[in-house]
């Protein structure tokens, strides 16, 4: 740790009085600081804006691909270090003066620190945070191929993305100055950081952090020549249907891609880390999920799929697409008028109402409305008492203008960021939100009370929300609510309803990303300005690239997210966009009042959100009845329902390596290992997620960008070879490239 001034530790005394009411707290973050140190110094912004732009670059250039690659923060907070290092030791110090101006800096201003190393974390962090409105850009060209203009669409991402600000900028002083509202999540970064500057000898016939990096990178980059060009096939083996290449049930139930995955291999970090890195996932965290995928995966979804429960057994077993009554891909074109791009009720009332696989409406639909009530029940159950203690005295505590060591030595030592700021992007925002929406000939369809409406959500839960996730680490799931709001409101217009969603959802997650990030840094004595900046620019370039890589990939990869005309080894076939694309039929286009009334096929989902509402209750009671069983408070009914939400378009097989990577390294390794896990499992992670992302994008820019995807082979396919999965089993069914039982 970075040296701490002698009058800024005299100023505390660690006694619980003068430290955090909340004692993970105490345990956890210093009482110091140095308001001497630089933050915002140019190696903060070397290093802070080229780790913004490279995980921005990866990361939407990976989620059109068949295995698409998240790389988190956590990858280049552990690279960061080393460069700073390496920068404070070879740059010049002398003073740089600015031109026509008084102002002079420094290139390198002393030893790297870790303020710096956390406010090049924020900016990572931007980077790494996925633009929502990216989604709707790709299926409005590539999936309803209607024509979005290229400001209205940039417009989009911009907004979406920093609405949030003005959100955070109301609710920062309850959510961030308040000692009751203490963030999990961010108690976890203050940790790693303290980890990683603490002074790292080298043991005996051992490696550095940096060293073993190095090691992991460079056999990633090697190795991932194999299922990113060689052999693709690799990615995922199913062995079932290897061995019976005739049998739709046992190619059902043994594909990776397309069925149930039992015997499915996955030999590609790609598959195993498409849910996130496995590495970074505490162990009972994935014993909650796989619980979960077990329960659905191999329980209910065979009982409902062969009980032909909503004609099942007409569609394929597993699948994010929606079908007519007679098992066909719902031709979307004959509901949609291509003048206003919105449907016809006529011909949808002579074509055919939605259906949905089983798998996906029992999943998608209906455990994601159990996860919603479910994560308020558990939270009120296991958290409500806590919760509302910690609201009382915060109320108190900011009346009274009092708080913990921390918003002390905050207050005392930096300026707080004007009010303003926030209220400035916040009335900018939605100046510019209306004009997206209403001007370029209203191609986002929604009207200008769609936008104040959406904005009213996200004002309304931001608080609450916020309050849950501060005191217990979870959120409800308010994507459901604002689909719902619209879907019923403005039915038949997919692009209002998906647009609707970002300005009310999107806007409040980054609300409160913001006002977590605010959190990390009140505890590690960040500047508030410079954070302000820090993210500011970081969403604000972020947005840029993220925007600028989807655009650029839409309008130049032929045929992108159409695998039927894609050529044989393309990567570019959306799995993401593609389960987005399909939700914007049920709730856009249909909407919930013919899909989940007695207007549609699937009323029976709203049952659900009881199931959800009453599921923690039991668990509850046997932590009260048996509280010497610890363990029965490690089941969390939210995570256990919400697990497989995401299949499709995760599928199993990246489940199941998920799971068996996850627990051998976070269970096994962490219990007989503990000084290897804590040395090198962080390392590990970044470097097989850095090494894999750089050859995949050399391979794009040099080879497949003209179209060479590898050698023409069997193993070229991008696929686990069960094409039987995807095949009804009803009798009578006709699906092109099926057998007729």
């Amino acid at each position: 740790m970075a040296d701490h001034s002698p009058q800024s530790s005299s100023e505390v005394h660690g006694d619980e009085e003068n430290d955090s009411p909340i004692e993970e707290v105490r345990l956890t973050v210093p009482t110091t600081d140095d308001p001497t140190q630089p933050v915002l110094t140019f190696r903060t912004l070397i290093l802070g804006l080229t780790s913004c732009i490279v995980l921005a670059f990866v990361n939407q250039f990976f989620i059109y691909r068949q295995n698409p690659l998240y790389i988190s923060p956590v990858s280049f907070q552990i690279v960061a270090l080393p460069l700073g290092m390496l920068m404070a030791m070879t740059l010049p110090s002398k003073p740089i003066k600015v031109p026509l101006t008084d102002w002079s800096f420094s290139m390198n201003p002393g030893p790297f620190n870790l303020k710096e190393h956390v406010l090049i974390s924020m900016f990572a962090a931007s980077g790494a945070n996925n633009v929502g409105a990216v989604h709707i850009i790709t299926s409005a060209l590539a999936y309803y191929h209607w024509t979005i203009h290229p400001l209205a669409a940039f417009l989009l991402a911009q907004t979406t993305q920093l609405l949030g600000y003005g959100w955070a900028g109301l609710f920062r002083k309850y959510l961030v100055d308040s000692p009751y509202m203490w963030w999990p999540s961010s108690l976890a970064q203050v940790s790693f950081f303290r980890a990683l500057h603490e002074k790292e000898k080298r043991h005996r016939r051992g490696l550095t952090r940096l060293q073993f990096f190095l090691m992991a990178f460079v056999s990633s980059f090697v190795y991932y020549i194999v299922p990113g060009y060689l052999f693709p096939s690799v990615s995922t083996v199913s062995l079932l249907c290897l061995i019976w290449k005739d049998s739709i049930t046992l190619q059902q139930i043994g594909s990776g891609l397309h069925g149930l995955g039992l015997g499915s291999l996955a030999f590609d970090w790609a598959t195993i880390s498409m849910m996130g890195s496995p590495l970074t996932s505490p162990a009972f965290a994935i014993f909650n999920v796989l619980v979960g995928f077990f329960l659905v995966v191999y329980v209910a979804v065979p009982l409902l799929y062969y009980n032909n429960v909503y004609d099942a057994r007409r569609f394929p077993m597993i699948s994010a697409h929606a079908f007519d009554s007679e098992g066909q891909t719902y031709n979307i074109s004959r509901i949609l008028n291509r003048e206003n791009f919105e449907i016809n009720w006529a011909a949808y009332d002579g074509y055919s109402k939605l259906y949905l696989s089983v798998t996906f409406a029992f999943n998608s639909i209906g455990l994601g409305f159990a996860a919603l009530t479910a994560t308020l029940s558990h939270v009120a159950l296991f958290h409500g008492q806590s919760i509302w203690k910690m609201w009382k005295s915060t109320g108190e505590t900011l009346k009274n203008q009092l708080g913990d060591v921390h918003t002390r030595l905050m207050k005392k030592n930096y300026d707080e960021v004007p009010q303003w700021w926030f209220l400035i992007i916040l009335v900018s925002m939605v100046a510019l939100s209306l004009l997206a929406c209403e001007g370029f000939d209203k191609q986002l369809q929604l009207p200008w009370w769609g936008v104040f409406l959406a904005c009213g959500v996200a004002l309304v839960f931001t608080l609450p929300i916020g309050i849950i996730v501060a005191t217990t680490g979870s959120a409800p799931g308010l994507n459901i609510i604002t689909q719902l709001v619209i879907g019923y409101l403005y039915p038949g217009k997919p692009i209002a309803n998906v647009t609707f969603r970002n300005y009310g959802f999107v806007s409040t997650l980054q609300a409160l990303w913001i006002t977590g990030d605010f959190k990390l840094g009140h505890y590690m004595k960040i500047p508030p300005k410079s954070m302000f900046i820090a993210q500011l620019v970081g969403t604000m370039v972020a947005s840029t690239i993220y925007f600028s890589i989807a655009w650029w990939l839409l309008t130049t990869v032929e045929h992108i997210c159409d695998p039927s005309l894609l050529p044989s080894g393309s990567p570019w076939t959306c799995p993401m966009d593609d389960v987005f694309f399909n939700e914007s039929i049920i709730w856009g286009v249909v909407g919930p009042l013919r899909m989940f009334t007695k207007l549609g096929n699937y009323p029976e989902m709203n049952w659900f959100f009881l199931i959800g509402l009453l599921a923690p209750v039991p668990v509850w009671a046997l932590t009260k009845t048996f509280p010497e069983k610890k363990w029965f408070a490690y089941i969390n009914m939210p995570v256990i329902l919400a697990a497989a939400e995401a299949l499709p378009p995760v599928r199993s097989v990246n489940y199941i390596s998920w799971g068996a990577v996850g627990l051998f390294f976070n269970f096994y390794v962490y219990k007989k290992h503990k000084g290897w896990w804590a040395r090198y499992n962080y390392v590990l992670s970044a470097g097989l997620d850095a090494g894999m992302a750089l050859l995949a994008v050399l391979l794009y820019v040099t080879i497949q960008y003209k179209g060479t995807f590898g050698p023409e082979w069997w193993g070229l396919e991008a696929d686990d070879h069960c094409p039987l999965a995807s095949c009804p089993t009803a009798l009578g069914a006709k699906v092109e490239g099926c057998p007729v039982l």
